[in-house]
């Protein structure tokens, strides 16, 4: 028995004294798994700081690609940005193998400053001076470039826009629908003559201009821009103020219906205050009968955005000019037409603004093919320039 209990007290003794060897063996192993973790965990530090440093290295460290570059690259230039910029833009796109580098080659050329804002093509993998060499060349800034002519109808203008993008016609309809949202302000859309204005009416706010558009620009945008060149010549013009404060009631937008009638009316630019007064004393002054403008720019116009052939003033028949469904027959209704018919230029809309004082006159023709311009107060008066036209080859008589 009690060589029994020896023997138990004897594996108790052992088992106690194996007990720290036993935890020592699971001491060792842990630490051996925790070196083992702490060995792969400085391994993704360090190989996650390689990664973010080899991400960010290109905006400190001037690398510099040997060139010449390979898969093209479309890249936009933004108005007003630095060289540091346009180089952190280039290292993002590949273009360039460091920002620095781009910077560097920037002060070195005097004419970095002279980078216009716009769209370029240039290549992957370009030694920096060449990429610069390349944003400084016309040659690779990739615009869309088009000519609003003045007197544009909003179809024709349209038209235009769609044979430059690519972009059909159609998409510069539906944009065209709401010209506040192009940023057009809706203040615009009032007049004090009793007639509403139609807010969806894009005419007479497209501006007559050159202008470089974004070659991946949609109908909204580009409509957008032209609308922006709208606004701010209309602000250096001074155009709604002078019209407010001399034109004794008439709107903003009254006189850019006039302006649109004398760009249609008038050849030359010295004519179009003169023929803006014409159209004022008809529609305002009381002197001229039922305060019609009788013109047939206004008939012409509705027959072009109906889809029908414009006539010259001979072909024009009476049912022509005397049709009561045409909401631009000024021969019959009093007053302004309901929006412009067209798009006015500066000319235009400077006379417009100032018509020409002390010019009581209620008639204009021209008298040659040059465009010459003559006046009357009286149908008299009409009738003698009318003959003096026809004298002259105009087809009048």
């Amino acid at each position: 028995m009690l060589d029994d209990l020896d023997s138990v007290l004897e594996e108790e003794q052992q088992s106690t004294a194996d007990a720290p060897r036993q935890q020592n063996r699971g001491r060792a192993g842990r630490s051996a798994i925790a070196f083992f973790l702490s060995l792969v965990l400085l391994g993704l530090l360090v190989g996650g700081g390689w990664f973010a440093y080899s991400k960010v290295r290109g905006f400190f460290v001037a690398d510099d690609y040997p060139g010449p570059g390979g898969a093209e690259a479309i890249v936009q230039v933004k108005t007003g940005q630095s060289a540091t910029e346009i180089g952190n833009l280039l290292y993002q796109q590949k273009v360039v193998a460091s920002a620095e580098a781009f910077v560097d080659a920037a002060k070195d050329n005097n004419r970095s400053k002279n980078i216009q804002a716009g769209w370029y093509k240039l290549r992957v993998e370009m030694k920096a001076s060449d990429a610069l060499a390349l944003l400084l060349d016309p040659k690779s800034h990739w615009v869309v470039k088009v000519t609003l002519p003045e007197g544009l109808t909003y179809q024709q203008t349209f038209q235009k826009l769609s044979e430059a993008t690519k972009i059909p016609v159609a998409e510069f309809q539906k944009a065209a629908k709401n010209p506040v949202a192009l940023g057009l302000d809706e203040s615009w859309f009032k007049r004090s003559d009793g007639k509403k204005a139609d807010r969806t009416d894009i005419e007479g706010f497209l501006y007559p201009a050159t202008y470089d558009l974004s070659p991946k620009a949609d109908a909204t945008e580009v409509l957008k821009e032209i609308i922006a060149h709208f606004n701010a010549e209309m602000e250096q013009l001074e155009f709604i103020p002078a019209v407010q404060k001399s034109r004794g009631g008439i709107t903003p937008y009254q006189a850019l219906i006039v302006a649109s009638i004398a760009q249609a009316e008038a050849l030359k630019d010295a004519d179009m205050a003169k023929v803006s007064r014409v159209i004022y004393n008809r529609a305002y002054s009381d002197e001229f009968p039922c305060n019609c403008l009788g013109l047939d720019s206004t008939v012409n116009y509705w027959l072009r955005i109906t889809g029908k052939k414009t006539k010259a003033s001979e072909h024009l028949t009476q049912a022509d000019l005397h049709n009561p469904k045409n909401p631009y027959n000024t021969h019959d209704k009093p007053g302004l037409p309901p929006g412009p018919i067209g798009n006015p230029g500066k000319a235009a809309l400077k006379g417009a603004m100032s018509p020409t004082n002390n010019f009581p006159y209620f008639y204009f023709i021209s008298i040659d093919t040059a465009g010459t311009m003559a006046y009357g107060k009286t149908a008299a008066d009409h009738d003698k320039n009318r003959l003096i036209a026809c004298q002259n080859g105009i087809p009048l008589c």
